[in-house]
């Protein structure tokens, strides 16, 4: 069979098309030729067998692929030999479309099902086929070609030729060449409903035209065609941010879990919401303590954390002891107004093991588990053995073990045999993997057939005592801490303690750990959220030695050398300007009364001026050690002061080249900087706002897009990010390019321009919401500060007079709806904005809603819903009053009809 491909793609000296064709999970390339740079050809030879091709584009340069096509959708053609023994392929170059998100499997499995179908046979002599792209069209609703010529129905839609959906949102219909004898073909393209007798949707262009190539018998002329624009309007759909650990249900064992998820997935679908979005549940345990409690600081991107499993859907304890006895713990432990997480993970892993004495055997020799080792035993057998010496040698920390400090591969083969010794040390971990693997997966189908988007969430980083980094330490920097820098947060930044990435590793093997961690997320879940993108960009490196972020320097980012400093006008002074400034004026500043005592204690005489910090106290690590089992608040004071000292420096040393420097972020709240004269003042603040926000741009728009494309390629499941903070230029523009939503919150508007976002200019491909786990709810911010809720209530609620004060619930209800019916794709809000519309049902206290204080590293995640959801859904009264809601804003689905 001959094939012959063409393409119209612009090139430049140097540049080539290359044609990448998918076979068995293996790419086969051929170069295509061209005479003008601008046409593109190829020709090859296959047997004649019938097949389906999958290909896509490529331009390489120099030796290396300088770009591809669009990845997520690739081109498909069917071979019958039945049918030709010739195919010509007219191709268009497809970049990543503007509604990219509708080929989301938040949309086609979702929101919008479509079920794809094989192209029918046909055996004309002499064949046209077209080719394509319509996804717009709603799930009752199938692509039709109307055209002039009686073959097409001479323009009557009730005699359009059907055409056939074979891949995402592609139509695809085989004509006889002959019916054309004239050599053109007149069309467009409509949409019919199969389930309503409407008119059919056409699509608004001007009439399309082709001219048909003189054909040979047993020739088949492909065209592919840009794609069909109908009529329709944006979906907006709303939806809930809820932890699962927070869920609470009548059958909870003290924390929610994933029997919960389908209680809330029915809550969403009978509020006519489309969206549950939840935090990350991966399995943090490091020390089996409530400091575990921490989502974000997960111990493997794969493996659940055994906290959520259901035990309802588990086989029963045949010990009838036993069983009363976890049930009496049950009704006590889920009565707790709040998580008591030790406890509660004691438990359930303690009734994991009873039931894997009684039930292991069986449940492992199925044909259920077998399949999931098999899929899973990449990242399974690892973690397994991982935790199964976390425990064996009582820490987390793998360089105080006495034997396996990084994984051996060598030991896979015999933690795979079921027959040795080894496998036998770890299996429980298997079987637990095993269990809450199906009980997420059943969940998430669960979600699919009521409509309902599981939206989940990747943390930006990993627990440095976890088995990702024990596992492949090479893609990790152990001799830096990830974090943020001062935000709305937290004024000293924010630490996580999270080992950064060692990019330049991870971008040799095209990512293959985020590739593999995102597409084990897809397998449950239909769009994420990108914790903290701007890691992506650059990530906030700390000193090992800091508490605080103050000291951080972005990773990586052009630092500036004692030159390009001066040239802005500022006398740069090294040693005064990278050690703490500390003199008795700041020290008077800092401490009162308390100055004496702490130049005494903690300071050395440096010069005349200055002071500073005794060897035994010269870093936050240091000082943090020395106060470690002070309680008295007037000491954590001092504490905090010496904190701030040690951070009070106007630049920081790059930590790869100490030939150049990075100004200290908010350095103008430093001493150093209330120091200096004001015209270096002025010449220190052009360059802190060069560097931060104009310096690093391009560069840090070439470092993420190294990444994201390959990330957001991965999958299918539709992108979110979590774009907050202090976000330079580029941020938007790779947001943009790669069609991932932006979050929009109205309290911190990206416009600095203004106080408040105004909720008409979000974009359509976005996020909206009030608040984030990690904020104040919105009871809670509006009693935090009255004056800006005084300005809020006047400017954007529109309303005289004074705010009143606590947050009315018809008030909330006026928020919520403005929130609603912004352009957002999604509206995001959390359980507790949801909850803040209705004074009766809400929590009294709004202080106990909080989920997260972002400035406390140390904080207990423990927040849970104050109600059962089953009474949730049995409150009419509520239910009615958010589905009102939903409805006016026009945020109802209803599953693609019209």
């Amino acid at each position: 069979m001959n094939l012959i491909f063409s393409i119209d793609y612009k090139t430049v000296f140097g540049e080539e098309l290359v044609l990448n064709i998918m076979k068995d999970g293996a790419i086969a390339q051929y170069h295509l030729g061209t005479t003008d740079g601008a046409r593109w050809t190829c020709q090859l030879t296959i047997p004649d067998t019938n097949q389906v091709l999958e290909y896509y584009y490529s331009v390489d340069a120099i030796g290396s692929e300088h770009r591809h096509e669009w990845a997520t959708v690739h081109h498909k053609l069917e071979l019958n030999a039945s049918k030709g023994n010739s195919y010509t392929m007219y191709d268009h170059w497809s970049d990543i479309p503007e509604d990219a998100y509708l080929y989301s499997s938040a949309f086609t499995d979702c929101l919008c099902p479509h079920t794809l179908h094989a192209l029918p046979s046909s055996s004309f002599s002499k064949t046209v086929r077209l080719i394509v792209r319509a996804p717009q069209l709603r799930s009752s609703e199938r692509l039709a070609i109307i055209g002039s010529n009686p073959a097409l129905g001479a323009w009557d839609s009730t005699k359009a030729v059907e055409m056939t959906e074979h891949n995402i949102n592609e139509w695809v219909v085989d004509l006889n060449a002959d019916d054309f004898p004239e050599g053109e073909m007149e069309f467009k393209f409509a949409a019919l409903d199969s389930k309503k007798d409407v008119t059919p949707l056409w699509e608004c262009s001007n009439n399309r035209t082709i001219e048909l190539p003189e054909m040979k018998d047993g020739e088949v002329v492909v065209y592919d065609l840009n794609e069909a624009y109908m009529p329709i309007y944006n979906t907006k759909i709303a939806g809930t941010l809820v932890p699962v650990f927070s869920l609470r249900s009548k059958t909870s064992f003290g924390v929610g879990d994933f029997g919960d998820l389908k209680k809330m997935i029915d809550y969403i679908d009978k509020t006519g919401q489309r969206v549950l979005q939840i935090l990350p549940i991966n399995d943090s345990t490091i020390t089996h303590t409530w400091t575990d409690s921490y989502p974000y600081s997960c111990i493997s991107v794969f493996a659940l954390h055994p906290m959520y499993v259901d035990l309802t859907q588990l086989p029963q304890l045949k010990d009838a002891k036993e069983r009363d006895r976890f049930e009496k713990l049950r009704v006590e432990l889920n009565g707790l107004k709040q998580i008591d997480y030790e406890r509660v993970n004691n438990a359930k892993l303690e009734y994991l093991h009873l039931l894997f004495t009684q039930e292991g055997k069986q449940m492992m020799s199925s044909k259920k588990f077998h399949e999931f080792f098999h899929e899973t035993e990449q990242w399974l057998v690892p973690y397994a053995q991982y935790a199964t010496l976390r425990d064996k040698y009582g820490t987390a920390d793998f360089s105080q073990w006495p034997d396996h400090n990084t994984w051996n591969e060598a030991d896979r083969k015999e933690l795979s045999n079921s027959r040795s010794k080894l496998y036998k040390e770890v299996e429980f971990w298997y079987f637990v993997q095993y269990i809450l693997n199906t009980q997420l997966d059943e969940a998430h189908a669960y979600a699919r057939q009521h409509h309902v988007i599981l939206k989940g969430d990747i943390p930006i980083g990993v627990n440095r005592y976890g088995c990702d980094v024990w596992m492949e330490p090479r893609y990790f920097n152990l001799n830096g801490q990830a974090g943020a820098p001062p935000d709305d947060f937290s004024v000293n930044g924010q630490n996580w303690g999270f080992p950064t990435y060692n990019w330049d590793e991870m971008v040799k093997d095209g990512c293959q750990w985020w590739v593999r961690r995102f597409q084990n997320m897809a397998k449950f879940f239909d769009a994420y959220r990108i914790d903290h993108v701007l890691g992506f960009f650059r990530i906030w490196e700390i000193p090992i030695n800091s508490v605080h972020g103050l000291l951080g320097q972005f990773a990586p980012a052009l630092g500036m050398t004692a030159d390009e400093i001066r040239g802005y006008g500022l006398n740069f002074q090294e040693e005064r300007f990278t050690t703490p400034f500390i003199t008795d004026w700041t020290l008077e500043r800092m401490f009162h009364d308390k100055a004496d005592d702490v130049k005494a204690k903690y300071l050395d005489r440096l010069d005349d001026e200055r002071y500073k910090m005794k060897p035994e106290y010269d870093t936050q690590r240091k000082v943090e050690k020395a106060f470690a089992t002070v309680t008295d608040q007037d000491e954590l004071n001092i504490r905090d002061g010496l904190y701030a000292m040690i951070s009070d420096v106007l630049f920081v040393r790059d930590t790869k080249d100490a030939s150049k420097f990075h100004p200290r972020v908010s350095a103008q709240f430093s001493f150093i900087y209330e120091s200096l004269y004001d015209n270096d003042k002025g010449a220190f603040n052009r360059l802190y706002n060069d560097y931060f926000y104009r310096r690093n741009n391009q560069f840090w728009y070439r470092e993420a897009m190294k990444k994201l494309p390959r990330l957001v390629e991965a999958t299918r499941m539709l992108v979110c990010a979590e774009d907050l903070g202090m976000v330079p230029d580029c941020v938007p523009w790779v947001i943009n390019e790669l069609r991932i939503l932006s979050l929009e919150i109205q309290s911190m508007p990206k416009d600095p321009h203004v106080r408040f976002g105004h909720l008409s200019r979000n974009p359509y491909r976005s996020v909206c919401t009030f608040s984030t786990h990690d904020m104040p709810t919105l009871r809670q911010w509006w009693d935090e500060n009255y004056e800006r809720t005084q300005d809020y209530y006047n400017s954007m609620l529109y309303r005289g007079g004074a705010a009143p004060h606590p947050l009315p619930g018809w008030l909330a209800r006026d928020i919520v709806s403005r929130q609603l019916t912004s352009p957002s794709m999604l509206c995001i809000l959390s359980i507790q904005d949801w909850l803040a519309i209705d004074d009766k049902l809400r929590l009294p206290d709004a202080n106990a809603e909080r989920i997260n204080i972002p400035a406390n590293p140390k904080h207990y995640w423990r927040y849970r819903m104050h109600l059962n959801i089953e009474d949730l859904m049995a409150n009419n009264s509520f239910m009615a009053n958010v589905k009102e809601l939903v409805n006016q804003s026009g945020r109802t689905n209803t599953f693609g009809e019209r």
